[in-house]
């Protein structure tokens, strides 16, 4: 089997604050007068306390610096797993409500990201994100900082625990959407069917992220299917977080079987030390998939993406010669 670092993809879900390198999360903890403990590469026990390590990792970030670093690392990283495009989700409002200047942190985003891709040749999209269970006020004025920096951003939705409603962020996304903002939801992953008819009906989502609870009804996954909403997938942070007993026991095979657009992603993986190739590889070994099947996959995350045209067609060209390459 070939490095699968090696094959061009794209990378639709993952948080930029569930990225940070040990050892710089260590010292911008430290130049900021934290102890952070080694929340990463460990035993996340559940959601309840995945929530409570994830706070202690964004608490950390704090200066401009500290946000041009992680989002510069990040791709980094991302380019060494043979990534060419990604959309990057990050909190940006409950950050600068935190911090006191709510351009802040997505500003110095943007030029980490920017001076990433001069670096290292990867282009990359920022999702903004809002917790369910935060304010429908944060949501507007996450909306406004995604429509204040449209060249960096190319999405809004809703994260967090999905015991809390969307309706009641409908009209916001209503908004975004008229706005020409695109719109994903994470849906399907904690709760089940009814949170994901929630964000592609009202909630106006076209993706859903994560949604590996849709084969509990039928019917969703006939219109799923029928309207090709993409799922993004990760496997390693459902197991991690206690939403799938083990790789093995994952549907994704499943939803795949059932004719659903499945994409590969990592969504936490500095807390799974499972970057996006060996999640790909995770996948290949646990469900039996070749090359073929790999490049398949990767194909997906290109369609699914909100990548401009060109790209996606400079993508699909190096994955089509990535498997005319194969062995």
């Amino acid at each position: 089997m070939r490095d699968l670092t090696t094959l061009p993809k794209a990378h639709l879900h993952v948080h930029l604050e569930s990225t940070v390198r040990r050892p710089t999360l260590t010292a911008i903890a430290a130049a900021n007068g934290l102890d952070v403990p080694d929340v990463q590469n460990a035993e996340l026990g559940g959601f309840a306390a995945f929530f409570a390590l994830n706070t202690l990792v964004r608490d950390a970030l704090r200066t401009p610096d500290d946000f041009r670093r992680i989002a510069y690392e990040y791709c980094e990283d991302e380019a060494a797993q043979g990534t060419r495009y990604a959309e990057v989700s990050f909190t940006a409002a409950a950050h600068g409500e935190r911090l006191g200047d709510l351009n802040m942190p997505i500003a110095a985003v943007l030029e980490g990201l920017a001076a990433g891709r001069e670096a290292f040749g990867i282009e990359t999209r920022l999702i903004l994100d809002h917790s369910r269970r935060r304010p429908v006020d944060r949501a507007w004025a996450t909306l406004r900082l995604a429509e204040r920096h449209r060249d960096g951003v190319v999405a809004v939705g809703l994260a967090g625990d999905e015991a809390f409603p969307g309706d009641p962020f409908a009209e916001v996304f209503a908004a975004a959407r008229d706005a020409g903002l695109h719109v994903v939801h994470h849906a399907g992953e904690a709760a089940g069917p009814a949170s994901v008819r929630q964000a592609i009906g009202t909630g106006r989502t076209e993706r859903v992220g994560h949604g590996i609870r849709v084969l509990d009804d039928p019917d969703l996954v006939a219109e799923i299917r029928d309207r090709r909403l993409p799922l993004e997938v990760c496997p390693s942070s459902n197991v991690a977080l206690g939403f799938a007993a083990s790789p093995a026991a994952h549907p994704f095979a499943r939803l795949r079987d059932a004719g659903l657009v499945v994409t590969v992603n990592t969504d936490i993986p500095a807390m799974t030390g499972r970057p996006l190739a060996a999640e790909y590889a995770l996948v290949r070994d646990t469900f039996g998939y070749d090359e073929t099947a790999c490049a398949d996959l990767a194909r997906a995350a290109v369609d699914a993406s909100f990548a401009p045209p060109e790209l996606k067609t400079r993508i699909h060209t190096e994955i089509n010669a990535w498997t005319a390459a194969t062995p």
